[in-house]
């Protein structure tokens, strides 16, 4: 149609300009209306014949204008006609082609044929020619097989013409849904689809290697911005991901005596709860991840990644099984480091030591306090102090003897300034733990079925169980197989703003070596940091792009009255500012809990955002009060006078304003007004 217009528009001058020349002829002059001529004093020979003389040109031109005119109505139409007729028999063979489609029924009869061969035989040769019918690929590669292979049914369902195709449709839409439990309900023959079906997928969309919370913080982030998404989480450990602080705090304070079974505890504001972030139900099976129509997570346990082809986007497990995936998180958090003087011990001091990190951990350790008449903890940190409380308080009620020993003058003295770590000491040993500070291991060697620790100043302690809380080392064994780059001074994993270490690779956790646009290169070991840059890392890996600015936070309860909380660079070497104030009944970790509804404060937190606090008008008392009871208080930690760091001491759902400080990066004259802003002053 647009030539015959393109046609039109190039013709119609020409006839217009050949009737004005001829109503220009001189010869007509203007009597020519008398003389009995045609308009415009043409003669009437002249305009219905082509005669000689100058007439003849303008009549050819008319002639040539309608008969192209003509040629081209007609090809149109005989075109029309033809396209018709052509998606007529297009539609007729798609009608004839779906109603052909076996049934559910009949799809059964297939796998119960005699010649199953030749029904096994339909995919491989629909995959040396898959386009058979070029209107509708996507049906003849999922299920026309059996109609090629086996004429029969083919030749008893075409006359079925007149069968409303609606009613025909649904059952081709579910075909495909249906196919792997088909089988399944034959008698006569096995599951066979279902027993194809890997233990391991060979394929995952999204891959994320560790089952901590940076995985989970990762693949509820991407289900959420890719609904259908399907995700698999590998990890070492035989449990479905779980958060880790409860180990070392709620736990130890449960009243039920199978808490080693349900691993359920009751937080300080009594509500109860588990350790796992969902239970079983919320995940599907490994097995069911590659068909399941609306993806979901899956958890790979008991299964280590040792190796990975980064640019084939492929893992190896421990087992030689491969895994390809599209895009890639390493998660892999870190083991807990161990002492030489240990290691080189022996095996049988080996086997009366605990490395605590895992449930597993937790297990053992319950049950060794159970049977013990002592243990020794050596470690002045978070995890060395909370595990000191908890086996202290259990003691009251046995014969059990704790003790905790670390080279530092006070609990937590890497962290806290040192009049606060003196004062925690005194706080550790009132819950019946024997601390002995300043105390260097200089070796360890086990006698009468008894562990005995050499100090360096002579002292010698026995005990019948040791405990080694030394830190954590990040997980870094794929780096040299994937080509990850390892920062020399931190450890972990180098990335990006976007923590991205490589293309389609991503980490978070504590694996992590991130930069912090206020605080320079930094990598953290602490729950919250685990949940906010899982969720960022799994956002990117979706296509989100953005950067990760958040100053993670970090707690630590020494019981249910006693707790911290603390962002950014906290280090006992930087100055220190404290501005301290009379506790009440609200200032302890149970209090806190009972306002937020939930032990896990950074859940909380990190959703906050401060929004110009007011500040205090009560006035503030000198800082740094010379007096052996810190009640509650802030303490800020400067780099050259900027605060680069803020403990809130026994102060809750205070954090998002402390994040602001350290954001803003400014320097304060006076922190004793700063800390009004947390209005610790007032009851």
């Amino acid at each position: 149609m647009l030539k015959c217009r393109s046609v039109w528009n190039k013709l119609a001058p020409l006839g217009r300009s050949s009737a004005a020349a001829a109503c220009r002829r001189p010869a007509a002059g203007r009597t020519g209306l008398q003389q009995g001529g045609g308009a415009c004093g043409v003669p009437a020979a002249a305009m219905s014949t082509g005669g000689a003389g100058g007439a003849g040109g303008g009549g050819g031109q008319n002639m040539m204008y309608f008969l192209l005119v003509g040629a081209t109505a007609i090809g149109g139409g005989v075109y029309t006609y033809r396209t018709v007729r052509g998606d007529r028999e297009r539609y007729d063979e798609r009608i004839t082609e779906i109603t052909s489609r076996p049934t559910k029924s009949q799809q059964t009869s297939y796998i119960q044929s005699p010649e199953p061969d030749s029904v096994a035989a339909a995919p491989e040769t629909e995959a040396l020619a898959p386009a058979p019918q070029e209107e509708s690929p996507a049906p003849v590669e999922e299920t026309p097989a059996p109609i090629e292979e086996t004429p029969a049914p083919v030749e008893e369902t075409p006359a079925v013409e007149e069968t409303p195709v609606v009613e025909e449709t649904p059952v081709v839409e579910e075909t495909p849904a249906e196919e792997p439990s088909a089988p399944s309900s034959s008698e006569d023959s096995p599951a066979e689809p279902a027993a194809s079906l890997p233990v391991v997928p060979g394929h995952a969309p999204y891959l994320l290697i560790g089952g901590g919370t940076a995985s989970f913080a990762a693949a509820r982030s991407i289900r959420a911005r890719d609904p259908g998404a399907k995700v698999l989480i590998v990890t070492d450990e035989p449990d479905l991901p779980y958060m880790r602080p409860p180990l070392s705090k709620e736990l130890w304070f449960s009243d039920d005596p199978t808490v080693t079974d349900t691993l359920r505890f009751k937080q300080w504001n009594g509500k109860e709860r588990s350790i796992y972030f969902q239970p079983p139900s919320f995940y599907i099976s490994p097995e069911e991840l590659a068909v399941a129509p609306n993806g979901g997570v899956a958890v790979l346990t008991g299964r280590k990644v040792v190796h990975m082809d980064v640019r084939g986007n492929k893992v190896q497990l421990d087992d030689n099984t491969e895994i390809s995936y599209d895009k890639c998180l390493i998660a892999t958090g870190g083991v807990p480091r161990n002492m030489q003087v240990i290691e080189r011990a022996g095996e049988e001091v080996m086997n009366r030591t605990t490395l605590f990190r895992k449930v597993e951990d937790f297990k053992v350790l319950d049950m060794v306090s159970r049977s013990v008449k002592s243990i020794t903890i050596v470690g002045g940190g978070f995890l060395g102090s909370e595990l000191a409380c908890a086996l202290g308080r259990r003691s009251a009620d046995s014969d059990l003897e704790v003790v905790q020993i670390f080279p530092e003058k006070g609990n937590m003295g890497k962290v806290l300034p040192e009049y606060l770590s003196n004062w925690t000491t005194e706080k550790v040993k009132k819950e019946g733990v024997k601390v002995m500070p300043e105390a260097l291991v200089k070796s360890v060697s086990f006698k009468d079925e008894q562990v005995h620790i050499h100090l360096k100043d002579g002292r010698v302690v026995i005990t019948d169980h040791l405990v080694a809380a030394v830190g954590l080392e990040p997980s870094v064994d794929l780096a040299k197989s994937a080509g990850l780059e390892v920062d020399a001074d931190f450890g972990g994993y180098r990335v990006n703003a976007e923590l991205q270490a490589r293309s389609n690779i991503w980490v978070a956790g504590d694996a992590a070596c991130f930069y912090d646009i206020r605080l320079g290169r930094r990598r953290v070991e602490h729950h919250d940091h685990a949940v906010v840059s899982g969720r960022l890392a799994g956002e990117n890996m979706t296509g989100a792009n953005k950067p990760y600015w958040h100053q993670s936070m970090f707690w630590s309860d020494l019981g249910p009255d006693v707790g911290y909380e603390a962002i950014g660079i906290v280090d006992s070497s930087l100055p220190t500012v404290g501005v301290f104030a009379k506790a009440t009944a609200k200032d302890t970790p149970r209090a806190a809990t009972e306002k937020s509804g939930t032990g896990i404060r950074s859940e909380s937190e990190t959703e906050e955002v401060a929004q110009s606090p007011v500040a205090s008008t009560t006035p503030a008392p000198p800082s740094l009060p010379q007096k052996d009871d810190y009640g509650k208080g802030v303490i800020f930690y400067l780099r050259d006078k900027v605060v680069v760091g803020i403990i809130l001491w026994n102060v809750f759902n205070r954090m998002p304003i402390a994040r602001k400080i350290i954001k803003d990066g400014e320097e304060h004259a006076d922190l004793n007004e700063v800390a009004k802003l947390f209005n610790i002053h007032e009851d």
